[in-house]
């Protein structure tokens, strides 16, 4: 069973001026338990519209979106929200963390909600925190700790419940280089150890060179995949040459 299957989506809007915009054209994509994989493409893509229907925050006009096997096309917003709990991690560019919790609280939070024992809540923390190096942190509050460790309790957050699969927004979009190093060297261990699946979407040609294949987005239709079959060097040039010839903007190759 695929942790993720989407077949033949199809989005559109209607502009105030009553014009009809395509934003996404059939897209059809597999991601089987333990894949990572990054989407990417330039802005206007639609790779903010697709994250979307697959979390069930928006839905497509044609198609269907399956997270193990379950519809979350079909969903209602009561059931979409306890799936999307139980089921789906999602990670964050601005990290959506709430500054009135601790660290150890806001990785807590998907398992507090679902009013989880207590036992087994600290067990996990304690599992979890301890993956991410952010156990030393556990008790300090969100304003006082740098942006890559905000990243690793966003992460911590998203694995708490062991979802399906992890969503990821421009993980690295307010990261130095250092710290998208380690967040993403963070996501790999998470992904080797577990075999948690992870699609990615991002403009940051490093963080894509960790996930195992690329899916390159572009005016609403996939242009191209590209499988990491290599050394991640070698990969990383694979993709920014590929995002060079389908035209590309510059900020997708930082």
């Amino acid at each position: 069973m695929n942790s993720l299957d989407i077949r033949d989506i199809w989005k559109s809007y209607t502009l105030r001026n009553k014009k009809k915009v395509e934003v996404l054209k059939g897209l059809n994509l597999q991601v089987k338990q333990g894949d990572m994989v990054a989407v990417m493409g330039p802005s206007g893509s639609g790779k903010t519209t697709l994250l979307n229907i697959i979390s069930g925050v928006d839905r497509p006009d044609k198609g269907s979106v399956y997270i193990e096997g379950n519809c979350v096309s079909d969903m209602n917003k009561e059931e979409m929200a306890i799936f999307r709990r139980r089921k789906l991690g999602m990670v964050f560019q601005d990290y959506n963390l709430i500054e009135s919790l601790s660290v150890k609280e806001n990785v807590l939070l998907p398992m507090i909600l679902d009013k989880k024992p207590e036992e087994e809540q600290e067990k996990q923390a304690k599992v979890i925190m301890e993956m991410l190096g952010i156990e030393d942190i556990q008790d300090k509050n969100i304003t006082e700790i740098s942006g890559g460790q905000k990243q690793r309790a966003a992460i911590g957050r998203a694995l708490v419940n062991s979802p399906a699969i992890i969503l990821a927004d421009e993980p690295t979009g307010n990261l130095d280089l250092r710290s998208t190093r380690e967040v993403m060297g963070y996501f790999s261990h998470i992904n080797n150890q577990l075999s948690t699946s992870i699609l990615m979407v991002t403009h940051d040609t490093l963080a894509a060179s960790y996930c195992h294949r690329a899916v390159l987005l572009k005016d609403g239709e996939f242009a191209a995949e590209i499988e990491n079959t290599g050394a991640r060097k070698e990969f990383f040039n694979s993709v920014t040459e590929m995002l060079k010839l389908l035209g590309g903007e510059a900020d997708d190759l930082l």
